[in-house]
C-alpha cells in the first residue's frame, strides 16, 4: 500500500474538490494566489497524473513477472515513487517541448503552458522535481537501477521532437512506455540475466502503446497536416492509419500470448489473456470515440495484464 501522501497525490485528479476560479485577465481563469490546493491541482493537470493508470500496471507487471516471491512493501513503495517521478518528468518534457505547437492547436491551447495558467519557470520546477524523485528512488532501489535511470529520460526527451520529421513518432511514445515493465523487471532482477520474459512484456507494451497513440492522433489529423507534422493519420489518412494500429495490436496480443505460453502457463490466468484480446478488439471498434478507446479501455487493459501476471506467477 502506498503511503497516505502518495495515495492522495495519485487520486487527487479524480476528486471533485469544488475548486473555484477567478479571472486575472479577459482570456483565462487562474487559481487564487496562496491556495495551495488549487496550485497543486494545476500542477497535476499539467502532468496528467491520471495517465499513470497506463504506466503503473505495466511497471508492476514487470515487478511480479520477475518475482519468485512477493516483493517487500519497501521495494514496491520505491518503485511507485520512481514511476510517479518518471511519468511526471515525461509529461513535463512533452509539454515544455511542444508548448508552441500546443498554442496553435485548438484542442491543446487550453493546456497550462499555452494558455498562460502556468509559466515556463513553473514547468521547469515540475520537471526538476519529477527527475529528482525518479533518480532518487532509482538510487535507493540499487546502484544498478541508478546506472540505467538516464536511458528513459533520454527517450522522454527525444520522442516529442520526432513528430517534426518522422511518422515513427508513434513508436517513440510506445518506446517510452515500454520502459515501464523493464524498469519493474530490473528493480527485482538487478541484471540482464534471463531477460526474455521482461523483454516480451516490453515488446507487448511497445506495440500496444504505439497502436493506441495512432488512434489518439486521429484527433489532430487536420491540424497535423496544416502544421506539416508527421503522424500515420496525417500522412496516410485515417483508414490506413487505423489498419496499421490494428496490426500493431494484433502483434501485441501475439506477443502477450507467447509470454503466456512460455512463462505464465496457468490455466487460471487464461481467461484474463482472452479478456485482453477482447479489449484490444473493442479498442478498434470504439476508435471513433477516442475517449472511450484511449482512456477507458486502455486503463482497464493495463490492470487486466497485471492481474493475468499476478495470477500466473503466484497462483499457477
Amino acid at each position: 500500500m502506498p503511503s497516505p501522501p502518495v495515495a492522495f497525490f495519485l487520486v487527487l485528479p479524480f476528486l471533485d474538490c469544488g475548486i473555484k476560479y477567478h479571472y486575472i485577465d479577459t482570456k483565462f481563469r487562474q487559481p487564487a494566489r496562496g491556495n495551495w490546493l488549487q496550485q497543486l491541482q494545476k500542477f497535476l493537470r499539467f502532468v496528467k497524473i491520471e495517465h499513470t493508470l497506463f504506466s503503473l500496471p505495466l511497471i508492476f507487471s514487470g515487478v511480479f513477472l520477475a518475482s519468485k516471491e512477493p516483493p517487500t512493501f519497501a521495494l514496491l513503495g520505491l518503485i511507485l515513487t520512481a514511476a510517479t517521478g518518471a511519468r511526471t518528468a515525461a509529461l513535463a518534457l512533452n509539454r515544455i517541448i511542444d508548448r508552441e505547437i500546443d498554442k496553435r492547436n485548438p484542442r491543446t491551447v487550453v493546456r497550462e503552458l499555452p494558455s498562460g495558467r502556468m509559466t515556463l519557470h513553473e514547468a521547469m520546477v515540475v520537471l526538476a522535481a519529477g527527475i529528482a524523485l525518479y533518480v532518487g528512488s532509482a538510487a535507493l532501489i540499487s546502484p544498478f537501477c541508478l546506472k540505467l535511470s538516464p536511458l528513459p529520460l533520454l527517450i522522454f526527451t527525444a520522442y516529442p521532437y520526432m513528430k517534426r520529421f518522422t511518422v515513427l513518432a508513434h513508436f517513440g511514445v510506445g518506446l517510452g512506455l515500454a520502459m515501464a515493465p523493464l524498469g519493474g523487471w530490473f528493480a527485482v532482477q538487478q541484471s540482464f540475466d534471463n531477460i526474455l520474459p521482461g523483454a516480451l512484456l516490453s515488446l507487448f507494451t511497445l506495440c500496444w502503446v504505439t497502436g493506441f497513440d495512432i488512434i489518439y492522433s486521429t484527433l489532430d489529423e487536420l491540424f497535423d497536416r496544416t502544421e506539416n507534422l508527421y503522424s500515420f493519420t496525417s500522412r496516410y489518412g485515417r483508414p490506413r492509419a487505423l489498419r496499421i494500429s490494428a496490426l500493431l495490436h494484433a502483434l501485441a496480443f501475439g506477443t502477450l500470448a507467447l509470454l503466456f505460453i512460455l512463462y505464465i502457463k496457468a490455466i487460471a490466468a487464461l481467461p484474463l489473456l482472452m479478456v485482453s484480446g477482447l479489449l484490444l478488439y473493442f479498442e478498434h471498434k470504439k476508435a471513433e470515440d477516442v475517449e472511450m478507446a484511449f482512456f477507458k479501455i486502455n486503463a482497464v487493459l493495463g490492470f487486466v495484464i497485471l492481474s493475468m501476471i499476478v495470477v500466473g506467477v503466484f497462483f499457477p
